[in-house]
């Protein structure tokens, strides 16, 4: 069993605030269907994820993922 450290617990806390961001910004998409689609689309993405332990690894997914919600969601541009 791995040991995590803080930098893991704070990738963690990043994590979730990015996914409640793509939340909140994606209540801007006018069409309901295209709006569950891509929450559903960012929580795959999340599940799909869930079980890295590598830092590096983890940093690099948090970055792509804010890249694609700035692109996707224009309303994001405080993240």
């Amino acid at each position: 069993m791995p040991v995590f450290g803080l930098k893991y617990f704070i990738l963690q806390q990043r994590v979730i605030h990015l996914y409640r961001h793509a939340i909140r910004a994606s209540k801007y998409i006018p069409d309901p269907q295209a709006r569950s689609e891509t929450i559903a689309w960012f929580r795959s993405e999340i599940e799909r994820n869930k079980w890295l332990t590598d830092v590096a690894v983890i940093e690099e997914k948090i970055t792509m993922a804010r890249r694609e919600i700035r692109q996707l969601l224009p309303t994001s541009q405080g993240l």
